[in-house]
């Protein structure tokens, strides 16, 4: 026998454990020579036994002495737990009764813990007991199951109730076998590795925190099988002996442990820390979830028990936290991992405790836990007991707050370390030189994920002093490497964390093996909607290199190595994180000459952020310099200096001053004294602040010194309300002040009260930056504010509180925290004096203060109980609370059009489309119809269930699932579907079609007996249950060919809109509701709007929504009857037909007869229907009277998504008086209820008007006041019409009547505007020469004439840009905006104060001129390019094949057109772009202009394109008619291109576009016509000229130009 190297560790006297590598020959070897027997039995699994059981054999044979009798004898199991049964063990001891073994026999366990439990147990009874051995295979059983000779079978009342003790003669540890373990299972088995330090040896837990990656890469090193490597020491590799010295000292801790209680009568029960929550979840998650990964998630809450009990601080818990994920082991049941498992809903506090009280620790009925007291240390040497309510609490995913006067009054505490400073001392430290101990830093979700990642660019590396109160880092001095390949750095909604690292990462090198060149960077879902954009624009534009990989400006990055330096521009007007991320990192740019960072976009946000980065890095030894305006205050440049920070040997983290302000609002709210250590006036941080600033106008005492402050409360009841405070430098702590102020009533200091605030209000601004935080806390404050009754108004830069008395706060409230850490704490604070408040989500805290409601119990002394929610009863928003990425579900009847519907709205939001049925089929390789032909419809039922469910969880976000039209006929299904978190759209078309096309339709299973009828009246409801929106897909019936293209494009875009607004990606919400602009709607009175649909584009010219009265619409066709309730399978179709006319936004309205309408007053539960399915059906507004119930209109605000709601009143009588008490109070209840404020009087005299203005601007006097519609009714109240903002209804002369008397239309109004003077004249013009017989003029003074505006569009001829007469005219009040065509659209840009857009600069021309305002109330001159979205529009409406990666575009010519028509393909989604010019240099030079992602080739000639790219589809002519001929060496002597029939494929679809437009039949145009008419439309040069000319007129008018009339005229001037 070869030479083996063993570690042999004693156990109950006997060195019985050997540990080496490739151990066969040793273990048969030691096991004949010291265990004689008649029959050596190895008992495996198959698994294993493919992999080792031929070695073992031969290894036997090879030991036994050649005169040996003995056998050797193997028996083979099936794997996994279902074997550790009774019968399992029974089926091991018949096979050893029938192979004769005697009561000598030795038994050998081959495998992982379940072998080793199962065939122990059976040693243990066979016989009365036979000799066996363990030779675990997996490292869960090395170090735990197979040490300590415990042995059990499981049953159905639970996991090892029935077994025994019985010791192994032997266990060989032979790391080796891990070398074929999956990544999971080594993880599984480091769950024990890191239990038993935790318990026994902080040394040992030091060294599994910080060689994570070390140990992992030993299992990962490579077979060494075949060359026995490692067998003896001098073989042995680093990572061998690593991995060796971990399971070495693992095993020892136990094996001291067993050795002192055999029998587990007390120290024993040490090793099941984590196991008495983990065998619970572990018992409904198996066999799912593995034993290591329930029992990670056990230690954490059995961590958290010890936590609330004050035994254990945070700090242990923390780096528990941490060591357990850098093994990539799950910590919560919320982990993704674990919530998609369908058990895990079954995970209740009262299923746990169930099967908690079966553990064989426990006395009696008291529940027995390991508690830790510090890392490698336990509270007793036993198994405490612990009360149910106190596992409850930890368990628990909500809390409730007990009110009352805290018990530790007065109360003196210090918070954790600032969240903000601790994640700058990381990223400092770890750029620093040399070693620095951090003191007080944040054990939190945040810094955890911030050390992970540098630990993955191998930035730092990281120990612990102290007790792990002391963070050691060992500095790399800004040297890193990118992660290995297929590692992401996995953020979470850790936002400085992520905007940190984006700069950091610019800093990594590619790895040493050059397998990654990149970084990623990436989060959750609301990670990813949080805006980092400004950041890697800056980043880019100074040369490094980020990529968006999903959303435009925002996570996951893909980040290449590349800081520049020198001087950076960065918009820091969203977020203050954006600059300290570039000043951290600034000291290592490698621009020789420091950098220079400049701050643009006006106000900076967060100042004493910025301040507070600038102060660490002096302590970092790289001092920063702001700038001196001439002004002499400070400027927004910095100059920071290229060098290395030098690490302090220590640093210490002041306390989180954010964190502070809720004790101290616990003190302020219940009239008690609160101090905070480590937080006074000489903080680095902004809302240390919170208390002299906030606290004490409030009415508070507060004394503070450099580093404490202390406050203490008015009695109960007596807070003041603050007034207005400005809360800029502060702003996470304006959640805090918004709890007090809901309960401040005294009235506010008058000093703080701005003009027309009452004295309970307290107004908060200087927060806007709040939105964008984990989540709109903002409009997170305002929506569970009001669930207490008090009332707030949102603000364009914060909101204002009014105050109520506590006792007067409705009681019982659940509390959605966003899982947003500050929204749960400072709701926390007002739980403290409102009884009953219920917290969900309370694990959120972890971000900052992860034992806040501990500390709150134990330091505070307000007692805290958890409470189990109830998610059957959540409501109706929880199904329509998803991410805007989140898949979209589609179900209906077979033939509804499902599949076709969802490849549009796939192709429309760029996400996949999966038919489930097509994988279904791939799943079981069979046809759907086949499968049920041959299983039955109960066993495609069972398939289809399965299938969906791992559809659902493979797919959260990013798809479009269409689902079959019988998923919703099991009950089992319709729960998974109502489950899903995204939109579930029910895709409708009428039955008859349906009927149509099933009755030939033969791929798929019939219905057996049932009519498609039946079928269909079965499910309907089913699919309304499981739908949160709906789609009518709405076929005309004998339609003409040209008829059916128009349909399917209208179909197209009503998929696009329908899709984008349900989604939240892109809501199709009406932008002239902005402030400061005019919006208006149609208000249709067609009983019949099918009849409207020819007329549609006349009939709305200038608005911005239609609306559709429903209660006016009548099945006959006939003028509604008062009192009739039109079907909603009618509306459903009006609706859907509608849709596909227009693009505009609906206004729904149900208007009842008391309202003026023609719906009866009487039928409240059948317009609510109506209104729901307006909802469903993705309408962008509903009307509803505010006269109907509220429970009702709450529900619907419930589920409208990104839809808005009108609350709407009317008043006919003509009582109704504007000064009135009345209309107050229905402003008021409007404001509440809607999105929108419609407010309907009626006039009788002219001075009713001026009553309505003076309520309007009252009303509206907050810069956040909701939109108001208010107007007055009838003749006398034309006026008001006219004045009104938002959302004027008007009619039109051709439409069939009025909708309410006084009613005028939208060119009427246009025209009363500008005589009454709010509405000026302006004058537009055409700059370029030659212009003389530009159709502009005729184009944009139609349209002006068609609207009723009073403008005015002239030529100037010119060929300079700059000319005086440009300047003079674009200067004047008056100047409305221009066109410039050649040769000017270079030279006008320098004159363009605003600058022009991003597609315009890449294209290097404007075409557009447009004067913009600005907040200070100057005027801008901005520039645009609508050329390049002309020739995309039309190449996309005209080009018939869809596009493709090979997709191919051709652009003849290489003018300033041509790079718009580049711009324009490239936008198109086309990935190749031939460019042909006459002179090559020219076109090679215009094709290196533009970025290498464009792949525009230049090409040498027309007649032969590049060979293995197929020929283009769309083709884009942009030189002058006569610069082009169709007879090769006779075209134009400027042009010379001669254009063969060649470039257009007559057997593909394509567009031809010419950008001539004289003369109509261009040489270009008349090639396409004769060599592939049939398949390529052809786009005339008038046709582009409209286009690009009815962009403009939007741009300057912001409204949609009257094409038809336009069209019209323009094409009268062009043939004449």
């Amino acid at each position: 026998m070869a030479p083996v190297d063993v570690v042999k560790i004693s156990i109950l006297g006997k060195e019985s454990i050997h540990c080496g590598f490739h151990l066969s020959d040793h273990i048969a070897s030691v096991v004949i020579s010291t265990l004689p027997a008649s029959a050596y039995v190895l008992i495996t699994d198959t698994r294993i036994a493919k992999l080792h059981l031929d070695s073992f054999s031969a290894a036997f044979q090879k030991s036994f002495p050649a005169t040996s009798t003995a056998r050797f004898l193997s028996l083979v199991i099936p794997p996994g737990e279902t074997s550790k049964s009774r019968d399992g063990k029974a089926n091991i001891e018949d096979f050893l009764l029938k192979s004769a073994c005697t009561r000598d026999t030795v038994i050998l366990a081959l495998g992982g813990g379940v072998i080793g439990d199962l065939v122990g147990f059976a040693a243990a009874t066979f016989m009365r007991g036979v000799r066996f051995i363990q030779i675990p295979t997996t490292l869960l059983a090395m170090v735990d199951s197979s040490v300590g000779g415990k042995t059990a079978i499981d049953t159905p009342h639970g996991k090892n109730l029935i077994g025994a003790f019985w010791q192994p003669e032997y266990i060989f540890i032979d790391p080796s076998f891990l070398e074929t373990l999956p990544p999971r299972e080594f993880a599984n088995g480091m769950a024990e590795v890191i239990k038993t330090a935790a318990i026994w040896n902080e040394k040992e837990f030091d060294s599994l925190e910080s060689r994570a990656a070390e140990i992992q890469s030993a299992v990962l090193s490579g077979s060494t099988r075949n060359t026995l490597q490692g067998q003896t020491t001098s073989t042995r590799t680093t990572a061998q002996e690593l991995l060796l010295s971990v399971i070495v000292g693992s095993i020892s801790v136990k094996a001291f442990i067993v050795t002192k209680d055999e029998r587990e009568t007390g120290l024993r029960n040490l090793v099941n820390f984590g196991h008495t929550i983990g065998h619970a979840i572990e018992a409904v998650l198996t066999p799912t979830i593995l034993h290591g990964e329930c029992v990670s998630i056990g230690m954490i809450l059995e961590a958290e028990v010890s936590r609330k009990l004050g035994i254990l601080n945070q700090v242990a818990v923390g780096r528990l936290t941490r060591c357990l994920k850098a093994y990539g082991l799950p910590v919560s049941i919320t982990d993704p991992r674990i919530a998609k498992v369908p058990a895990a809903k079954l995970l209740t506090i009262t299923k746990l405790l169930d099967v908690m009280k079966i553990d064989k620790k426990n006395s009696g009925l008291e529940k027995k836990i390991v508690l830790l007291s510090k890392i490698g240390k336990t509270h007793e040497e036993r198994a405490t007991g612990v009360a149910d309510q106190v596992i409850t609490a930890v368990l628990a995913e909500a809390c409730r707050v007990i009110p009352g006067i805290p018990r530790k009054h007065p109360v003196r505490m210090a918070t954790p370390g600032s969240k903000s400073i601790s994640n700058r001392s990381l990223v400092l430290a770890a750029l620093g030189k040399g070693t620095c101990r951090l003191r007080n830093l944040l054990h939190s979700d945040d810094t955890q994920v911030m050390m992970a990642a540098l630990i993955d660019l191998k930035g730092a590396r990281f120990g612990w002093e102290d007790g792990g109160d002391t963070l050691v880092v060992h500095g790399g001095g800004g040297l890193m490497t990118t992660p290995p390949k297929g590692k992401e750095l996995y953020l979470g909604n850790a936002g400085t964390a992520a905007r940190f690292l984006t700069t950091v990462c610019t800093l990594a090198h590619p790895s040493a093996d050059a397998t990654t060149q990149t970084t990623i960077l990436t989060g959750n879902a609301r990670m990813k909607q949080r805006p980092c954009g400004p950041l890697v624009e800056a980043l880019n534009a100074n040369g490094s290199k980020i990529a968006f990989l999903e959303s435009q400006g925002c996570l996951p990055l893909e980040i290449e190595e590349g800081f520049k330096g020198g001087h950076i521009r960065l918009a820091a007007s969203i977020s203050s994180q954006y600059v300290s991320s570039i000043l951290l990192c600034a000291p290592y740019a490698s621009s020789q000459g420091g950098t220079v960072l400049e701050l643009t976009g006006g106000q900076v946000i967060s100042q004493p952020y910025i301040d507070m980065t600038i102060a660490m890095m002096v302590s970092f030894g790289v001092t920063v310099t702001r700038r001196t305006g001439t002004d002499g205050k400070p400027s927004n440049v910095y100059d920071i200096p290229r060098g290395v920070y030098t690490n302090p040997p220590a640093y210490n983290i002041e306390s989180d001053a954010s964190s502070a302000t809720y004790p101290l609002a616990i003190a302020a709210i219940t009239g008690t004294t609160c101090t905070i250590e480590n937080i006074g006036s000489a903080s680095l941080q902004g809302d240390a602040g919170f208390a002299r600033f906030v606290l004490e106008p409030m009415g508070c005492t507060v004394v503070q010194t450099a580093n404490e402050t202390t406050v203490t409360g008015p009695p109960i009841g007596r807070l003041r309300a603050c007034g207005f405070v400005d809360m800029e430098t502060m702003t996470d702590a304006f959640l805090t002040a918004t709890v007090l102020a809901a309960v401040a009533t005294s009235p506010s200091l008058e000093k703080r009260r701005q003009p027309g605030m009452i004295p309970s209000a307290t107004r908060i601004l200087g927060i806007a930056n709040q939105r964008v935080k984990e989540c709109n806390r903002i409009k997170a404050m305002i929506d569970e504010l009001a669930k207490f009754g008090v009332e707030t108004k949102e603000l364009d830069d914060g909101l204002e509180i009014y105050g109520k008395p506590a006792s007067e706060l409705k009681e019982n409230c659940s509390i959605h925290c966003y899982d947003d850490h500050r929204v749960a704490m400072a709701f926390s604070v007002l739980a403290s004096v409102v009884k009953d408040t219920i917290l969900e989500e309370k694990l959120c805290v972890g971000k900052t203060w992860p034992n806040w409601w501990d500390d709150l119990e134990n330091k505070i002394g307000l007692s805290v109980e958890g409470v189990e929610l109830d998610h059957a009863h959540s409501g109706p928003a929880s199904r329509y609370s998803y991410p805007t990425d989140a898949s979209i579900v589609l179900i209906g009847m077979r033939g509804a059009g499902k599949t076709y519907i969802g490849k549009l709205a796939a192709s429309a939001l760029g996400r996949k489309f999966t038919d489930v049925d097509e994988y279904l089929e791939q799943k079981t390789k069979t046809g759907v119809k086949e499968f049920v032909e041959t299983h039955g419809w109960p066993a495609f039922r069972e398939v289809e269930l399965e299938v969906l469910r791992q559809v659902f969880s493979s797919n959260p976000t990013g798809a479009v699932l269409s689902l079959g039209g019988g998923i919703v006929e099991t009950p089992a299904a319709r729960e998974v579907i109502k489950q899903f978190k995204g939109p579930v759209v029910h895709v409708e078309r009428d039955l008859e079609a349906i009927v149509d096309y099933l009755t030939t339709e033969t791929a798929r299973p019939a219905y057996a007996d049932e009519t498609i009828e039946a079928v269909f009246q079965r499910r309907e409801p089913w699919y309304h249950e499981c739908a949160t929106h709906r789609f009518y897909s709405y076929f005309k019936v004998d339609q003409t060919p040209a008829d059916k293209i128009v349909s399917a494009r209208g179909l197209e875009a009503e998929v696009r809109r329908f899709f984008g607004h349900i989604s939240g990606s892109k809501p199709n919400l009406a932008p002239n509701l902005a402030r400061g602009k005019r919006s208006y709607f149609l208000s249709l009175t067609y009983p019949d709007v099918t009849h409207a649909l020819p007329a549609l584009d006349e009939l709305t010219n200038g608005v911005d929504a239609i609306e559709l009265r429903v209660d006016l619409l009548s099945a006959s066709g006939a003028s509604s009857t008062a009192g009739d309730v039109p079907p909603l399978q009618f509306v459903a179709v009006q609706l859907a037909a509608f849709r596909q006319a227009t693009r505009l936004p609906i206004v729904f309205t149900v208007r009842t007869q008391s309202q003026g309408g023609a719906f009866p007053d009487n039928a409240e539960k059948e317009a609510f229907e109506l209104l729901t399915y307006a909802l469903h059906a993705g309408v962008e507004y509903v009307d509803v009277e505010t006269t109907f119930s509220e429970d009702r209109i709450n529900t619907l605000n419930q589920i409208k998504g990104s839809s808005k709601i009108i609350a709407s009143w009317h008043d006919w009588t003509g009582s109704f008086k504007w000064s009135s008490t009345l209309a107050q109070e229905k402003y008021v209840l409007a404001d509440r209820l809607g999105d929108i404020i419609k407010i309907v009087g009626k006039a009788t005299t002219i001075s009713d008007n001026f009553e309505l203005f003076t309520f309007v601007e009252a009303s509206s006097s907050s810069r956040d006041s909701k939109p108001i519609i208010a107007i007055n009714m009838g003749t006398q109240g034309q006026l008001t019409r006219i004045v009104n903002k938002t959302f004027s209804p008007v009619s039109h002369p051709a439409q069939p009547s009025k909708a309410a008397p006084g009613q005028l239309s939208f060119a009427h109004i246009q025209s009363a505007l500008h005589l009454i003077g709010e509405l000026p004249a302006k004058k537009f013009y055409i700059f370029g020469s030659p212009i003389h017989y530009s159709p502009s003029p005729t184009l944009h003074n139609t349209g002006f004439h068609v609207l009723g505006l009073p403008h005015t569009f002239e030529r100037l001829e010119t060929t300079e840009a700059t000319s005086e007469a440009v300047k003079k005219v674009m200067q004047a009040e008056d100047f409305g905006g221009a066109a410039v065509t050649i040769p000017c659209k270079v030279d006008i840009i320098p004159l363009l104060n605003g600058g022009a857009s991003e597609d315009a600069r890449v294209i290097g021309a404007v075409n557009t001129v447009i004067p913009r305002l600005k907040g200070d109330g100057t005027v801008e001159l901005y520039g645009e390019n609508t050329d390049w979205q002309a020739i995309r529009a039309l190449a996309a409406k005209n080009l018939r094949s869809p596009i493709t990666p090979n997709t191919t575009g051709l652009v003849i010519g290489a003018g300033g057109t041509s790079r718009a028509a580049i711009y324009a393909l490239h936008d198109l989604g086309l990935q190749t772009i031939f460019l042909f010019n006459r002179t090559v240099d020219k076109a090679e030079k215009l094709a290196r202009d533009f970025p290498k992602s464009f792949n525009v080739v230049a090409l040498c000639s027309l007649e032969h394109l590049p060979s293995g790219l197929e020929p283009p589809s769309v083709i884009v002519g942009t030189i002058p008619a006569q610069g082009s001929s169709l007879t090769p060496g006779k075209a134009g002597s400027d042009a010379g291109v001669y254009l063969p029939s060649t470039i257009f494929d007559p057997l593909k679809a394509g567009v031809v576009i010419e950008m001539a437009y004289k003369p109509s039949e261009t040489p270009l145009l008349s090639l396409a016509k004769s060599a592939a008419e049939a398949t390529w439309a052809r786009v005339t040069g008038v046709e582009v000229l409209l286009e690009q000319g009815y962009r403009q007129f939007e741009y300057w008018n912001g409204r949609r130009a009257p094409r038809k009339e336009i069209e019209a005229a323009v094409m009268e001037q062009h043939t004449a």
